[in-house]
């Protein structure tokens, strides 16, 4: 009977074990030592990198680790992360977006030209391209209904009302406009890739050029649309919360994190259902707090260079982005739909036998994608203060790509968190920005981001066939 327990321990999937064998605090920790053994290592590798690399640029350099450069760390990667946490949607069915980039780039673009153009997009367009402008639309909310994804369907409709409307610049406006147009390219990608059954590495390689083509369209050889004038839109990756307003932030991130965290595991603990020792619980909402309350403190405080200027508080993308992750961190966690994502990822055929509408979450998984690139457009346009030819273009495309899979989700599906693209995106951030700061050339940033995206495809094919082994 013992060696039959401690088999079934050794077997159970990292992310049910817990749930179906109850651990004293010591054999949790033994479980996830055997776990990491057997190439169940998740987010570990991306993580101990992260020291390594906030040591090695610490060391080398004094301004690093300084208030500003820590600031204008946490905005400078915003973007990418934001469409690398689209991108683990897509990743965990098994399949890849290599358009996302240019996607983001194309929304991007819409909302900058209803910003310089007073909402006046037929004019910005020529009548010729606004209306096969509004056709692709009109198309994108076909397929969603023949889908039956409803929020696409809504979204796309909604992209045609207020690009037909002429309604005046409002900087709010263009970014629902920038979101609902990501929604109608998700629309399209995920059509062609779960119905029409196309491979999604050509249909995204081909919509990545088409929508480059789109951007340069819509802008113009050369030109640039600057969105900076606009307080609201400048402010989304440029502005902060004020002091009082950033410890609002830690009190209800940190307490919304705590009650979540403790209510659901005390919750287990009197219905009687396996959950994790109470004391590492308390231990992760222990570190996190005490994460945020630093950061938060070391945030608030003046760190402008110039004393006749006053520069504080934590910026905005930081509640963007817990925003985004507790968004969809719920939804994988806790809704049918991620299980189905998780489902389909792991075994697509066992997924639909079991009931799931295996095509319908495919196709949903590129409109999440899409959808969330867009948002990284606004950021990112807000961050460089203007959208050009070449926004969203291969760097972005593939940095995004490269933050969710450094971050531990894995290319073939079925293994990944939203946490992840964060780690990923963190990892990357910080290597632009040390690079930068040691006076490297664009050419050693190029060359060290794709050895350590390579590491991290390595790492994660070495694993998986480890753990692949040690099932046997």
């Amino acid at each position: 009977m013992a060696q039959s327990s401690t088999a079934s321990k050794d077997a159970a999937v990292p992310d049910f074990g817990i749930d179906t064998v109850p651990m004293t605090t010591p054999e949790a920790l033994r479980d996830y030592l055997a776990r990491l053994r057997a190439g169940q290592l998740g987010s570990l590798p991306a993580l101990l990198g992260l020291v390594a690399l906030v040591v090695l640029f610490a060391s080398l350099s004094d301004v690093f680790l300084s208030l500003n450069n820590v600031a204008n760390l946490l905005a400078q990667g915003a973007g990418q992360t934001m469409i690398a946490m689209g991108i683990v949607f897509v990743l965990l069915v098994g399949e890849i977006d290599l358009s996302a980039g240019t996607a983001s780039g194309a929304a991007g673009a819409v909302l900058a030209m209803h910003y310089v153009e007073n909402g006046n997009l037929l004019g910005g367009m020529g009548s010729t391209v606004f209306i096969l402008f509004i056709s692709v639309l009109a198309v994108a909310a076909l397929l969603a209904g023949l889908l039956r994804i409803w929020a696409g369907v809504a979204m796309s409709v909604l992209a045609i009302v207020l690009a037909a409307s002429g309604i005046a610049a409002n900087p709010w406006i263009e970014m629902l406009l920038a979101l609902c147009v990501g929604t109608a390219i998700g629309c399209i990608t995920g059509f062609l890739v779960a119905k029409i059954g196309m491979p999604s590495f050509v249909v995204t390689l081909g919509l990545f050029l088409a929508w480059q083509g789109v951007i340069l369209q819509f802008i113009g050889e050369g030109g640039v649309l600057g969105i900076s004038s606009s307080p609201v839109l400048n402010n989304v990756a440029n502005g902060n919360l004020s002091p009082l307003g950033s410890w609002l932030l830690f009190v209800l991130a940190a307490g919304g994190f705590a009650a979540a965290t403790l209510g659901r595991h005390f919750s287990r603990r009197r219905r009687g259902l396996v959950t994790q020792p109470t004391p590492l619980v308390l231990s992760k909402v222990g570190g996190i707090t005490a994460l945020g309350l630093a950061a938060t403190v070391l945030l608030t405080i003046n760190r402008s260079s110039n004393e006749s200027v006053v520069v504080t508080g934590v910026p905005y993308v930081v509640p963007i982005i817990l925003v985004l992750l507790t968004i969809g961190t719920y939804v994988l966690n806790r809704t049918s739909y991620g299980r189905h994502i998780y489902a389909v990822g792991g075994n697509r055929e066992a997924a639909r036998r079991a009931g799931i509408n295996v095509v319908k979450i495919r196709a949903s998984v590129f409109v999440v994608c899409s959808s969330v690139a867009a948002l990284g457009a606004i950021v990112y346009s807000s961050k460089v203060g203007s959208v050009d030819p070449q926004a969203g273009g291969l760097n972005t495309l593939l940095f995004a790509v490269g933050a969710a899979v450094i971050g531990g989700a894995s290319l073939f599906g079925g293994r990944g968190r939203v946490f992840d693209a964060v780690i990923g995106g963190t990892v990357l951030a910080i290597i632009a920005n040390g690079l930068g700061l040691l006076k490297q050339p664009a050419a050693v940033v190029a060359v060290v981001t794709g050895l350590v995206l390579l590491l991290a495809a390595t790492v994660d094919a070495l694993s998986r066939q480890r753990a692949s082994t040690s099932a046997r």
